[in-house]
């Protein structure tokens, strides 16, 4: 019989043989063409993907119509449409960056809007930024559809 139990040697399940996988997003989006505008201007992403069919370089998509994937070359993750979208009050996705300033500065130029959070001194941001007592530093920001989303300089 197989051992279901997590160990810290074994972060996944085990099952009868190991089971391996990446684990890729998947956000929600109450307009998925307003979502394919947004990660263009603000992330400078474009679709790898529609509807499962892969998007060839140099083809324009003129209307999104079902779910679109990303690649942003160390991960994939997906937009898809749902009148759901904004409802999760957590963060989504964090965006891992090598230089918190830069990428911090680079969004709040292209017009993306860092979210203040206060739930006591242990976690309060100031100027959209918490920094964490080992000087890790996070910000969070919401998509065109309400998703939050984080950068930070670590996971």
């Amino acid at each position: 019989m197989p051992d279901n139990r997590l160990t810290p040697a074994t972060p996944f399940v085990m099952l009868a043989s190991e089971l391996r996988f990446t684990i890729h997003p998947e956000l929600a989006a109450s307009d998925i063409n307003r979502a394919r505008t947004w990660y263009s201007e603000k992330l400078g992403l474009e679709p790898v993907s529609h509807g499962g069919e892969p998007i060839l370089e140099g083809t324009i998509l003129a209307e999104a119509d079902s779910e679109l994937y990303y690649d942003t070359g160390t991960a994939r993750f997906g937009v898809y449409p749902s009148p759901n979208a904004g409802t999760n009050k957590a963060t989504a996705a964090r965006l891992v960056v090598d230089d918190f300033e830069a990428a911090f500065a680079e969004l709040k130029a292209r017009g993306v809007v860092f979210e203040d959070y206060d739930f006591g001194d242990d976690f309060r941001t100031m100027d959209g930024v918490l920094v964490s007592p080992d000087g890790e530093k996070t910000a969070w920001f919401k998509d065109s559809e309400g998703n939050i989303l984080a950068i930070g300089s670590s996971i």
